[in-house]
């Protein structure tokens, strides 16, 4: 890993740069690929602040943090670094394995209820009523109801089209082209 360190309203000290480099160096087993990070070390005042900026890859994080001591400061970040790329890699590897139940499935076995074991179980399944209607017909639903959308078969194109409240009290109309 590239470590560049700037020192600003602080003398610029081996012990802290070898400490840098030292707590920063253990990412090189955790990242992929090669990695760069921008470390940039202050005083405000008598707050210690230290800062980073670490690229590898796709992976792009900014972190700062305050403390009494510059070596706390660096610890608190360096903890903070960790676990947003431990986070990264449970995301990616969650992504790319393929066994998880999709939406889709949900849907083609007709269950209005979550699949067991998805991600967000707060997602409801609402069968669409297949009735072809009218838009005026749609209007009438949709203000009868309390949503502020609904979703109904074209009888003139036969296409799923879905009407909507604007918040401005106008009515709009989604429909697929072509």
């Amino acid at each position: 890993m590239q470590v560049t360190i700037t020192f600003k309203k602080i003398d610029a000290s081996d012990s802290l740069k070898s400490y840098v480099n030292k707590k920063f160096k253990r990412f090189d087993k955790i990242l992929d690929g090669p990695a760069e990070a921008s470390v940039v070390l202050s005083i405000e005042k008598i707050r210690h602040i230290a800062e980073i900026t670490l690229t590898s890859g796709a992976l792009n994080i900014h972190a700062k943090e305050e403390a009494e001591s510059m070596y706390a400061a660096i610890d608190t970040l360096v903890d903070k670094v960790k676990g947003q790329v431990t986070k990264h890699k449970e995301k990616i590897k969650k992504h790319m394995s393929g066994n998880k139940p999709s939406l889709a499935d949900a849907l083609e076995f007709g269950t209005d209820e979550p699949l067991p074991g998805s991600m967000d179980d707060n997602i409801i399944v609402e069968p669409l009523e297949t009735k072809p209607m009218d838009i005026e017909d749609a209007v009438i639903e949709l203000e009868s109801g309390k949503k502020s959308f609904y979703a109904f078969v074209n009888a003139r194109t036969q296409q799923v089209n879905v009407i909507y409240k604007h918040n401005n009290g106008k009515l709009g109309l989604i429909a697929p082209q072509g």
